[in-house]
């Protein structure tokens, strides 16, 4: 995504945004609040002459709008995020408008902003120059991509093998040949992973058969298969090493340690009540948000009130496990740096 913030005044202002993908999209679904104000160029209904004696229906025309933001609903497969308001500038002032933003189109939000919303920008701009990440996990007779994304892992395709013995070597030799051809297409960072032997047949031939290949291709071995194995590859770090962007990385890495606190009955809190306990006692050393709780007025409160006190706030994707697993934690948690009961 590329993004240019105009002079911020006490933190607000406005920043105009160009997003190329759908994870630029994502990004904005949570960038753009209610209370925000939007412009962007849409097509409205004009009327036609009124000298005809026959109504015609409305002539579509683009014109730039400012709506003032009441609700956001992102389409990731449809590469949609559609922004709904009243009109406060342009034409039809005062109607309800439904803008449905696309990659390509250009737009301006302004609204006050925190420091989560400009890190967030940040690593969305800098991870637009970057090719996109795959992983391909592969196991006996089954072989699923996945592209890596700002909410996390996204499923391209999988293939599948036969089964029976008279048809075991002709399969899995058609098999083989299938996921190659497919992988062939990835042009950016390709890490294939799985348990046992099948990955390192298919990534043996795929070198031969693409000895001029210039991106990066890591192999890693993993404990399971699927979308468990693509957790298994972020945690350890490889697109981070690939890419330079390590949010997905980090939110692995801290869910981890919060599950290990609990385990050890060591000083964390979670849930809202617990974590406002915490932060009264400014005993918050990491702060842990499902990205689901960022339009909850009482949540904005309460990670304002952390930032002020210099706590580290990490940002989960409720599409990712890791995020979902705090959701199921009451979708807030915080790491403590000392016990306060």
């Amino acid at each position: 995504m590329k993004a240019e913030t105009a002079e911020l005044v006490k933190s607000h202002g406005e920043v105009r945004f160009f997003p190329e993908n759908s994870d630029d999209l994502w990004h904005l679904y949570h960038l753009i609040t209610p209370g925000s104000l939007v412009y962007a160029t849409t097509l409205r209904g004009v009327e036609g002459s009124q000298d005809k004696i026959r109504p015609e229906k409305l002539e579509k025309r683009p014109v730039r709008l400012g709506i003032r933001v009441d609700s956001t609903e992102f389409h990731e497969y449809s590469l949609r995020l559609r922004v709904s308001g009243i009109i406060e500038y342009g034409v039809d002032i005062g109607s309800h408008h439904t803008l449905n933003l696309e990659p390509g189109f250009e737009l301006s939000v302004i609204r006050t902003w925190s420091a989560t919303d400009l890190e967030r920008i940040e690593r969305a701009v800098r991870s637009s120059a970057l090719d996109a990440l795959h992983v391909l996990i592969v196991e006996e007779g089954e072989a699923e991509l996945f592209r890596i994304q700002g909410y996390g892992p996204r499923p391209v395709w999988s293939l599948s093998a036969g089964s029976g013995k008279s048809a075991e070597i002709n399969s899995r030799e058609e098999f083989t040949r299938a996921v190659i051809d497919q992988i062939q297409l990835v042009t950016g960072p390709l890490v294939i992973a799985g348990p046992g032997f099948v990955k390192d047949e298919i990534i043996s031939r795929f070198k031969r058969q693409d000895p001029s290949r210039t991106s990066p291709l890591v192999v890693a071995e993993t404990r399971s298969g699927g979308r468990r194995a693509v957790q298994e590859v972020i945690g350890l770090g490889i697109p981070e090493k690939l890419t330079g962007d390590i949010q997905l990385a980090r939110e692995v890495t801290f869910l981890d340690e919060l599950m290990r606190r609990i385990g050890k009955d060591e000083p964390v809190a979670y849930g809202q009540e617990d974590v406002w306990e915490a932060i009264d006692c400014g005993a918050v050393q990491t702060l842990l948000v499902a990205d689901t709780l960022l339009r909850d007025h009482t949540v904005a409160l309460l990670i304002r009130k952390a930032e002020e006190m210099r706590s580290e706030i990490v940002i989960l994707s409720g599409r990712f496990e890791p995020g979902e697993r705090l959701i199921g934690l009451g979708g807030i948690a915080a790491l403590l740096r000392y016990a306060i009961r």
